[in-house]
């Protein structure tokens, strides 16, 4: 059943805390090293949104409504996999990568909202597909990530019901 989205409000500065401090463990625990947060901000959905070349998505529902993004190129998601010493990264094995890192900050959120927030299978695009992305949001939150030389990002695109 689709949310009214007329009766949904904004989630607040705290609760963005909340996908920061997820990106920051997400990295630590797979690859000893903290990642740098960049920038964090709300971006304008008139211009696209802030995707590399594969994306991982979760959609939300419940008391919650919308998505939960996280994108980036293969030479970031080959090299967690090399550290996972997982030997294959074909597109295949990239793809799945990038769904279980967004399952994976959608879960350790859902740690915070509780289980009113639901959580679908991550869904994955490539870049072709994840460049038409148009957030629920007139505004999405957007964390820009850098590990090592690598870049991401993670799209915030989601609202609580009233």
């Amino acid at each position: 059943m689709a949310a009214d989205v007329t009766a949904l409000s904004d989630i607040d500065e705290r609760e963005i805390q909340v996908f920061v401090e997820a990106v920051s463990r997400y990295f630590s625990q797979i690859t000893g090293q903290k990642a740098e947060i960049r920038a964090a901000f709300l971006t304008n959905n008139e211009r696209a949104l802030p995707v590399f070349e594969f994306t991982g998505m979760i959609k939300i529902s419940g008391d919650y409504y919308g998505a939960i993004y996280f994108s980036t190129d293969r030479f970031l998601l080959s090299r967690l996999l090399q550290i996972m010493n997982e030997p294959r990264h074909g597109e295949e094995h990239l793809l799945d990568a990038v769904g279980e890192i967004a399952n994976t900050l959608a879960g350790n959120a859902r740690q915070h909202f509780g289980e009113m927030m639901e959580v679908s299978v991550p869904l994955t695009m490539d870049g072709k597909e994840s460049k038409n992305l148009k957030g629920l949001r007139d505004r999405p939150y957007v964390i820009m990530v850098r590990w090592k030389q690598y870049e991401a990002s993670v799209i915030i695109d989601i609202k609580r019901k009233k």
